[in-house]
């Protein structure tokens, strides 16, 4: 896994400072439209009927062939599974570009940097293709960490969570808050010890998230500003 270390992340005190893990991909970079996009293009590859946006909210879920069982009645075989993850890819690197950083995501963290807090980027997109992204946006100095998948695609967050959180300096799993718009993402923050918020602006339906049993919003803004209530009462326990 690759890093970024910013220069605002302190050592001494550090442990009392409560820290966010951002999810990448349907929280801060707003790329529904990508992926619904990229998701019908490789369907129309195999055969499948479009899918709406609702429909698609109401059915995602990971491990991703499980989203695709859903959708097809049955288990995909493992090849029909490549050939499908393949053609996603293929289809979102050409529809991403014309995507950007959801609303007032460069205020909100340059607000928790500026308050004296920490932030990482746990997302499960390609590493390789994540790091020049996130640096494309002028805001990787916001984080003391980015990690992207290295592995296969398709599984779910937790094993990846807990590694990061444990190869990140002075940082307390119980004052940490895991942003994401998907169900993998409050899965992941339990495993880890963490809190988690989930994001309506996503991959899920409301209704999808709030069976998670986490706080869940409509803003990325009400998503900091229930961060920060969690990490508190976290650090008042």
């Amino acid at each position: 896994m690759g890093s970024h270390k910013g220069a605002y992340m302190r050592s001494d005190g550090a442990r009392r400072a409560s820290h966010i893990v951002w999810d990448w991909n349907g929280t801060l970079f707003h790329d529904t439209d990508a992926v619904i996009g990229a998701t019908n293009s490789a369907f129309a590859e195999i055969g499948l009927e479009p899918i709406s946006l609702e429909r698609y909210r109401e059915l995602y879920c990971v491990p991703i062939p499980r989203f695709y069982e859903r959708l097809l009645g049955r288990m995909p075989t493992e090849a029909e599974w490549l050939v499908m993850d393949d053609a996603f890819h293929r289809h979102y690197s050409e529809h991403r570009v014309r995507c950007d950083l959801a609303e007032g995501v460069d205020l909100l963290l340059e607000g928790w940097q500026a308050a004296g807090h920490s932030q990482s980027i746990l997302s499960m997109y390609g590493h390789d293709e994540l790091i020049p992204l996130v640096r494309g946006f002028g805001i990787e100095a916001r984080f003391v960490r980015v990690d992207g998948r290295t592995g296969p695609s398709g599984g779910g967050k937790s094993t990846h969570m807990v590694r990061h959180l444990a190869a990140l300096t002075d940082v307390d799993p119980g004052r940490t808050v895991v942003i994401g718009d998907a169900v993998d993402d409050a899965v992941a923050a339990r495993d880890a010890g963490a809190h988690a918020v989930l994001y309506t602006g996503g991959s899920h339906s409301r209704g999808s998230l709030q069976a998670a049993g986490v706080p869940v919003v409509d803003t990325l803004a009400e998503a900091v500003e229930t961060a920060a209530e969690l990490a508190r009462g976290a650090a008042a326990g």
